[in-house]
């Protein structure tokens, strides 16, 4: 018997790993969700603060590991920071992604969203994921997602809007920070930076925030 069910496992494992998401389809799927959330809710599609944090945490915000997209944001000064400011640079980093996503959510005026075909290996654990926001009144804008393969989950590290890698941007403001304060000055900085009423600015790339 114990034999017959260890043979039954080996054959049934091949089509686990073909039920797991793919990762342009697993960011198809989200986008698909939380859009139609918006469009079916008054008050998320209003900006109500509340509902749109709530919607971005429970739907976006598990498919990001922010741990390491704050370990690429601080860069080499990672390395030389105590575990405790490893946990504090995390939680405001956090906090300030999920605040300018939540942004990003709030400014939505019924653009389509377009998961264009990924070009990966089905070995590969570290890949992109392009696709595109389409305005009426505008060109389109890429926002390219890097995944990588933890365990069964796919994760995002990192978000390139219109050119522009998030984790490359907020990586020079902190190494002026570090520069000038070190990790806890870079942490005080985030920490008043999330404590402000003013809402961060939404995701965007040069190009569209020029337009």
């Amino acid at each position: 018997m114990m034999r017959f069910l260890a043979t039954l496992i080996a054959a049934l494992l091949p089509f686990a790993a073909l039920a797991q998401e793919a990762p342009d389809a697993l960011v198809k799927r989200i986008a698909d969700e939380v859009l139609g959330i918006i469009k079916s809710d008054k008050d998320v599609a209003a900006g109500n603060t509340q509902k749109v944090v709530a919607l971005a945490e429970q739907k976006v915000l598990p498919h990001f590991d922010f741990e390491r997209m704050t370990r690429l944001a601080v860069g080499r000064s990672w390395a030389g920071a105590t575990p405790e400011q490893k946990e504090a640079l995390t939680k405001e980093f956090r906090t300030l992604l999920v605040r300018t996503y939540s942004s990003s959510l709030s400014q939505y005026r019924d653009q389509e969203f377009k998961v264009l075909p990924l070009r990966a290996g089905p070995t590969d654990t570290d890949v992109v994921v392009k696709s595109q926001v389409l305005q009426k009144d505008g060109p389109a804008i890429p926002i390219d997602y890097r995944m990588v393969k933890e365990g069964d989950a796919w994760k995002v590290i990192d978000v390139t809007i219109d050119g522009a890698s998030l984790v490359t941007t907020y990586r020079g403001s902190f190494n002026d920070q570090i520069q000038r304060g070190g990790i806890d000055g870079l942490v005080k900085t985030l920490q008043q930076r999330n404590a402000s009423s003013t809402p961060p600015a939404p995701l965007a790339g040069p190009k569209a925030a020029a337009k």
